[in-house]
């Protein structure tokens, strides 16, 4: 079999930029490539490099945003070489790994290569570094590429990178790599007619998207791609459809969460005389092509994560895309014919759109990357980022670590952090998971993660996290539980504890200790009772219930998610716990105030016992003090506060004092003075 290196190539539009790849490569050891979705850059230019000279034996690494595309590419590679997956192309995601010894194209995801860099900074055996889709701007890719950059300048000048592009927008690439020259491909995109179809106000994204779906079948031809935001859109868009659809169309839906098999479905092509819809994610923005295509029907929404102050972690939000996004969502119709994209906003709404997505590192909460920096060893501003970390951000992220116990006061990642590191969770939830590798841990963290498994209005849920895990655990059943939900929590909480190498059995999940453990999460937002419904959090900020709740009559409670006002946050999920629960977790943090007092009540003196976290009083006890010289001064000042009167004077004895202390007064000498100052 001849080399397949040397198998002929895929005449797509990005070949015409191979001659300059190689050149740059072999000159400059960097360069950028710019190709348009669709150009075909993911899946040949790895094989285009495969026989250069510079790269000798060593291996191509090729990251990837997202594990769906990872496989599609590493697929699609194989394919063009007549070879199975795990030969000279081979991928890993952190689910799955095929690759072989025989593998010289790998295909990752984002964090496979940042896991592989912090093990071992020399990275043996690889001589290219590919950042796909660097225009996605994505967090760990900007990571990945700081420390790759690191790495080459200082351990390994011969290792090579290159980043490819869907957008021409690569100013702060290039000011990163340093001058390095920028290959582009101009791409062979067809005429694509817009149609505008906005929302109607306060509609349901399913419908707004069924009628559109409808209208593009009926006046166009060929297969319909339609971007959604998220899965729960995508499977309520898809059964809406189903009712409606005539008899010749399947509807697929795509999406990250699917099973392989389902994703395979919607990828393949459709049979002679059938149609299909594919309900996708923005995967197949760029990061994926779905064969067939002509018709694109765009929600114009996304789900991008941002900082929420509710939970005080990254989370994925709806947004609206970008400019930039729809220009390529709508490009997916005009790959081998003229094609049409409806969109299900206003024109004039388009141009407010924001011209570029915005990086994820001015977005999100930094708490992961400070970890990973951590662990590195080199500041933030001694490594190439393509936009810099906020400073504002990264001190708060070093801080809430150091609180975790992640890293030491100098910044050093402790041993805590490092057993932190590699778990798929922020970096909260990855230390309660230290704590409590446990089933209770990893549905707590699931529950936390995700969206919440309970429906309705937020005023008609109760807070307590304890109902949602005995829910999970299919040991209670709640009316407005989402079953859907529920099954998908689940199947996360076994993938979390199979990464942690122990059995996620529902019937072990001990609700009544969450608050214990979900205070290792969160050491800022224990919360304790000042009154019924109101509570005071451990920073000082105040905190509410509704007096209906059920948590508002206990003394502590920890916080996971409040509403972000300052003042006086609603508290939205909440787990109970008690003082020994705080005092196990906080230890020496914990004071205790031992002080003398009076007890009225018993007319004796008794000891108080105060256990305190700064100011936050965790509970008090009396007992009987022992004897010592404290004892002994308290005894002496109670009885001058109280005129001697403590010491039980009988009434002849009074007597004979006032008879004593008269004489001195008026005699002098020899009488003593038997005063009560005296």
């Amino acid at each position: 079999m001849p080399s397949p290196a040397r198998r002929p190539l895929p005449d797509l539009p990005v070949a015409e930029t191979f001659d300059a790849l190689r050149a740059a490569l072999s000159t400059d050891q960097r360069a950028v490539l710019v190709a348009p979705p669709g150009a075909g850059k993911t899946t040949t230019v790895p094989l285009a490099l495969l026989d250069q000279h510079w790269l000798g034996d060593h291996r191509i690494v090729m990251l990837e945003p997202r594990r769906l595309a990872t496989r599609a590419a590493a697929r699609r590679m194989a394919d063009l070489l007549g070879e199975p997956v795990g030969e000279t192309v081979g991928y890993q995601t952190r689910d799955e790994r095929h690759i072989g010894a025989r593998t010289r194209i790998e295909v990752v995801t984002e964090g496979i290569l940042t896991r592989r860099l912090q093990n071992d900074p020399d990275l043996p055996g690889v001589g290219l570094l590919v950042f796909d889709e660097v225009h996605e701007r994505n967090l760990p890719t900007d990571i990945g590429l700081a420390l790759a950059l690191d790495v080459a300048a200082n351990l390994r000048p011969d290792l090579r990178i290159l980043a490819m592009s869907a957008t021409p927008d690569t100013q702060s690439l290039v000011a990163v790599l340093g001058d390095v020259p920028v290959v582009e491909s101009a791409g062979r995109m067809h005429d694509v007619d817009l149609f505008w179809m906005p929302r109607q106000r306060r509609s349901r994204i399913e419908n707004d998207t069924t009628a559109a779906v409808q209208r593009a079948l009926r006046e166009q031809t060929g297969d319909v791609l339609v971007f959604l935001p998220g899965i729960g859109e995508i499977m309520r868009t898809q059964s809406a459809l189903q009712q409606v659809v005539g008899d010749d169309i399947d509807v697929y839906p795509l999406a990250g969460a699917l099973s392989q098999s389902e994703q395979d479905l919607a990828l393949s092509p459709s049979p002679p005389g059938r149609r299909r819809v594919v309900l996708s994610t923005d995967i197949a923005e760029t990061s994926l092509t779905v064969e067939g295509v002509r018709v694109v029907v765009d929600s114009g929404l996304a789900r991008a994560p941002r900082f929420d102050v509710r939970t005080g972690m990254t989370r994925l939000t709806t947004i609206t895309t970008s400019r930039s996004s729809a220009e390529q969502r709508a490009g997916r119709a005009g790959r081998v014919e003229p094609g049409a994209c409806y969109r299900l906003w206003s024109k004039i709404e388009h141009s407010s759109r924001a011209a570029h997505r915005s990086p994820e590192i001015e977005e999100v909460d930094l708490a992961g990357l400070a970890l990973e920096l951590a662990a590195w060893g080199t500041p933030a501003e001694q490594l190439g980022f393509p936009t810099a970390p906020p400073r504002k951000a990264l001190r708060a992220a070093d801080a809430l670590l150091h609180d975790l116990e992640a890293i030491d006061a100098d910044g050093r990642i402790t041993d805590v952090g490092r057993r932190m590191l590699g778990l798929p969770v922020h970096p909260r939830l990855a230390r309660m998971l230290v704590a409590e590798p446990t089933p209770l841990g990893c549905a707590l963290a699931v529950l936390i993660d995700e969206r919440d498994m309970l429906r309705g209005r937020p005023d008609d849920l109760p807070a307590d996290l304890s109902l949602r895990l005995r829910v999970l655990a299919g040991r209670d059943v709640h009316d407005q539980a989402d079953r859907r939900a529920v099954r998908r929590l689940r199947d996360r909480a076994n993938d979390l504890a199979r990464r942690m190498r122990i059995k996620f059995d529902p019937d072990l999940i001990d609700a009544d200790r969450a608050g214990g453990a979900l205070l290792h999460a969160f050491p800022d937002r224990l919360a304790a009772r000042r009154r019924p419904g109101q509570f005071q959090l451990r920073t000082g900020s105040g905190a509410w219930l509704p007096d209906t709740d059920p948590l508002a009559h206990e003394s502590f409670l920890v916080a996971a998610d409040l509403d972000g006002k300052r003042d006086r946050s609603r508290i939205r999920l909440a787990a109970a716990l008690d003082a020994d629960d705080v005092a196990d977790t906080f230890g020496d943090q914990v004071d205790e105030r031992v002080r003398l007092e009076w007890d009225a009540g018993r007319d004796d003196l008794v000891e108080r016992v105060e256990r305190r976290l700064g100011s936050m009083q965790l509970g008090a006890a009396t007992r009987r003090p022992t004897g010592g010289e404290a004892t002994t001064a308290a005894l002496m000042d109670r009885a001058r506060a109280t005129g001697l009167a403590v010491l039980g004077w009988s009434a002849s004895s009074v007597a004979l004092r006032q008879r004593v202390d008269f004489l001195h007064r008026t005699v002098g000498e020899p009488w003593p003075d038997w005063s009560i100052a005296s």
